[in-house]
């Protein structure tokens, strides 16, 4: 019997990407997936993939007031929920000094406080059943702040904050697991998903983005990190992974580099190149 067997693992942003991915491979480990997301059709397409059980749970995350009666319903699909993946999120691109403070409220809903809505709402179950597994999917702009990115890497930092501070309370008491994933480039539609200056989408991929890594290899990566209990994951590579690390191991070196990197990518975004 495999680590994931008989397991019940709730994936939001779960139509596409990461998501998609983790899903599939959760259930050709035989885990149950709940599939949550905006696009029904979308999630009944992945659905129609999996080769154990699911439920379609569809769903807007900032939909507080009825965040609880879905969270009533994934725990009514098998009895418990053993594995949390949030997933969902909205990136950015866009320089602070045009970007309307109302996309700030927006973004940092979207990925910061509706997991942490999310993750609230469960935690007194995951307590009477014993035990869970939380993952939280960040970003390397969790750690090191890069240019067109303020409102995304606030709400990325905040969320690596509020998983590190819960798991030292639960981890131990109540064998409940946390793991932050901090992906770097990985192929998916978050650049074109990007939310600019005024709120609307992008539109467009970057080309590092479309060159990224498999979310294939991502989800095996999670999987592993879940059955190791791995706190954090970083997923990256080159210059993404070395600064990641820069972050701890000398964090006036990676301030100096990225402040030459913000200054050339600020100077084309002022010359109308967002490319």
């Amino acid at each position: 019997m495999g680590a994931f067997d008989g397991k019940t693992a709730w994936i939001t942003g779960a139509s596409s990407g990461i998501g998609k991915a983790l899903a599939i491979a959760l259930s050709e480990a035989g885990a149950n997936i709940v599939l949550s997301g905006r696009r029904v059709e979308a999630l009944q397409a992945v659905a129609d993939e999996l080769s154990t059980k699911s439920l379609v749970l569809p769903f807007e995350v900032t939909d507080y007031s009825g965040l609880k009666d879905k969270v009533d319903e994934a725990w009514g699909f098998t009895g418990r929920v053993d594995i949390l993946v949030n997933n969902a999120g909205v990136s950015q691109r866009s320089l602070a000094i045009h970007t309307d403070p109302q996309v700030y409220t927006d973004l940092i809903n979207i990925d910061l406080i509706a997991p942490i809505w999310l993750t609230q709402l469960q935690l007194p179950r995951m307590v009477e059943a014993g035990g869970a597994h939380i993952v939280a999917i960040s970003s390397v702009a969790g750690r090191i702040g890069p240019p067109l990115r303020t409102a995304y890497a606030a709400a990325k930092h905040g969320l690596i904050g509020y998983m590190d501070s819960l798991r030292t309370e639960v981890s131990e008491r109540h064998n409940i697991h946390v793991t932050n994933v901090l992906p770097g480039s990985v192929a998916t539609n978050v650049s074109r998903n990007a939310l600019t200056k005024d709120g609307s989408k992008r539109g467009k991929s970057d080309a590092n983005i479309d060159g990224g890594d498999d979310p294939a290899d991502l989800a095996k990566e999670i999987m592993t990190a879940i059955t190791e209990k791995t706190p954090e994951l970083i997923f990256a590579k080159g210059m993404e992974y070395d600064a990641a690390k820069l972050r701890q191991s000398d964090p006036d070196a990676l301030f100096a580099m990225m402040n030459q990197l913000g200054a050339q990518i600020a100077e084309r975004y002022e010359g109308g190149d967002d490319a």
